[in-house]
């Protein structure tokens, strides 16, 4: 589901890629409708850089993601399988092995990578 990115989310991108200088996907020219795939896609450099990132949250900010995960507002389809592999570990760790299995649903139901939610 398309979504327009809240100041809560901007704040997001900008603390785990400060380097991201608009909200515009360079690629497609569209607008970042979501926030792991860009971080995943545009700024980390691999998939140690991209958990390198993600310890920037705290653990409310991480709860944030998943509850945007859980409810479709944030988009799993267009993250690199093994980014995800790192992703739901470090869930897994941080907030909790259930968070982990229920996000990992979500990721299986994803059919296809939408341009319009990076």
């Amino acid at each position: 589901m398309p979504r327009v990115l809240t100041k809560k989310d901007i704040s997001i991108l900008k603390k785990i890629a400060p380097e991201s200088e608009g909200l515009i996907c360079k690629g497609s020219g569209s607008p970042y409708r979501s926030i792991l795939p860009p971080l995943a896609n545009h700024y980390s450099k691999d998939l140690k850089d991209f958990l390198k990132r993600l310890e920037m949250l705290d653990n409310h900010e991480i709860r944030y993601l998943v509850g945007l995960i859980y409810d479709g507002s944030e988009s799993l389809g267009c993250i690199p399988v093994e980014y995800m592999e790192g992703f739901l570990n470090f869930i897994s760790e941080r907030i909790g092995e259930e968070s982990a299995v229920s996000v990992l649903k979500c990721f299986e139901e994803t059919i296809e990578c939408e341009t319009n939610f990076i």
